[in-house]
């Protein structure tokens, strides 16, 4: 378990505006087309192992984690981006070293006058 006041300095790997296609939304129309949503990923790890040792399996494969995420959300048909990315948090918390993720799922042009609307989730691994 992490101390509180630790997660500020807590080392991050960021995956940016991962531009996917997926099943999402509540009215009709939006069950039968895919539609673009764009997902931003922070994994919370310690990343001084492998900044001492330059060794892959030290750290988080971020390829691997964004291959996981991609494939998911592509097969998926949430009703609401609330659960998809409750779905991609638990994604990447199954990562060893993974031990907090925020996961931000927007949907761009969901809302007139506004570029997207979004949702932010932080999840961090439970203590065993």
């Amino acid at each position: 378990m992490v101390r509180a006041g630790v997660w500020d300095t807590m080392d991050r790997i960021v995956i940016r505006d991962l531009l996917l296609r997926c099943v999402i939304g509540t009215n009709a129309w939006e069950r039968e087309v895919k539609q673009d949503v764009v997902l931003t990923v922070v994994l919370h790890a310690d990343l001084r192992r492998a900044g001492a040792s330059d060794a892959l399996a030290d750290t988080v494969n971020y390829r691997t984690v964004a291959k996981r995420i991609i494939e998911h959300v592509e097969a998926s048909q949430y009703h609401l981006v609330e659960a998809l990315a409750e779905a991609v948090a638990g994604l990447c918390l199954a990562e060893p070293h993974v031990t907090r993720v925020e996961v931000t799922v927007e949907k761009p042009g969901a809302l007139r006058f506004a570029r997207s609307v979004g949702v932010t989730v932080l999840r961090e691994r439970s203590a065993p």
